[in-house]
């Protein structure tokens, strides 16, 4: 029973252990995420100062607050911009889902065959070395006007980056224990099961986390070239008709909204790999 009762004290210290240090880890993530918006509000004032930008042109956080909250049509400012935020985040939501999906799947076939990645690498290289805004007339033109678009163009940003980090964590697990897979029989599907996929998680999140801004940078593209909805319709057509605060309520909005969904990929990260332990995703020499 002594036996027992000391396995059980051991489980329950190392649940207390992990509890505590996916505590920490998201509360490293959290003050991260506050540390990037005050950086980001120092930036913004401090270069307003510095290059001595006249008030029409270059508004400061007061008059962003204002034009949100205070104004005369503070409250239809905000609808307005809420909807347009909703527009471009279920813009942005559809390239990072898509591009995501195709990364991983392409980073699967490139790692159980090494001809594929050979014959795709190039495609993959060409796509990401065009200029996105020579692209999109191109893509507009084949796929429309629609969500279609919005989906090409965003995969097409995120695939690159997410496709190269998650290749590189597949390929990251280590050798003795796919050895080890091999040895009982296991095939090659069943070593990425088993070890490639754990070992490329943190990996995996740095593809999530870079993917997050450049979807979101796919979608207001897209949306200015093409669909004329959204937030990056919205900048430029509130430019054009010299709505200055609202072109930097917008601007300040989805910066803040891409600071936030960055860094709640972040907790996430820390909960899943504390969960799996602290070792998932190293390679073991």
């Amino acid at each position: 029973m002594s036996a027992i009762a000391s396995a059980a004290r051991v489980r329950r210290n190392l649940r207390g252990e992990r509890a505590k240090a996916t505590s920490r880890t998201i509360g490293k993530s959290l003050l991260n995420g506050l540390i990037s918006l005050v950086v980001m509000l120092v930036l913004w004032v401090g270069a307003l100062w510095i290059f001595d930008v006249e008030p029409y042109v270059g508004k400061t956080p007061l008059d962003v607050i204002e034009y949100l909250f205070q104004a005369d049509k503070a409250e239809e400012n905000r609808a307005m911009l809420a909807t347009a935020l909703g527009e471009t985040l279920y813009d942005a939501s559809i390239g990072f889902v898509a591009g995501l999906v195709l990364a991983t799947i392409i980073a699967v076939l490139f790692t159980l065959a090494r001809g594929v990645e050979h014959a795709l690498m190039p495609i993959a290289m060409l796509l990401r070395s065009v200029p996105l805004v020579a692209m999109t007339p191109i893509i507009v033109l084949i796929f429309g006007r629609e969500q279609l678009s919005v989906a090409v163009m965003g995969a097409i940003v995120v695939l690159f980056p997410a496709l190269v980090t998650i290749v590189f964590g597949l390929r990251s697990a280590s050798p003795q224990m796919l050895d080890l897979v091999a040895v009982y029989g296991g095939s090659s599907f069943t070593a990425l099961r088993k070890v490639a996929f754990p070992a490329s998680l943190p990996s995996f999140f740095a593809a999530v986390k870079i993917s997050v801004p450049g979807a979101i940078t796919g979608a207001l593209l897209v949306e200015w070239l093409a669909t004329g909805k959204g937030i990056g319709y919205g900048i430029i057509s509130a430019f054009g008709r010299a709505k200055i605060n609202e072109v930097w309520a917008d601007v300040v909005v989805i910066t803040v909204v891409s600071i936030l969904l960055y860094n709640l990929v972040a907790v996430l990260e820390s909960f899943v790999l504390a969960r799996f332990g602290s070792d998932a995703g190293r390679s073991q020499n």
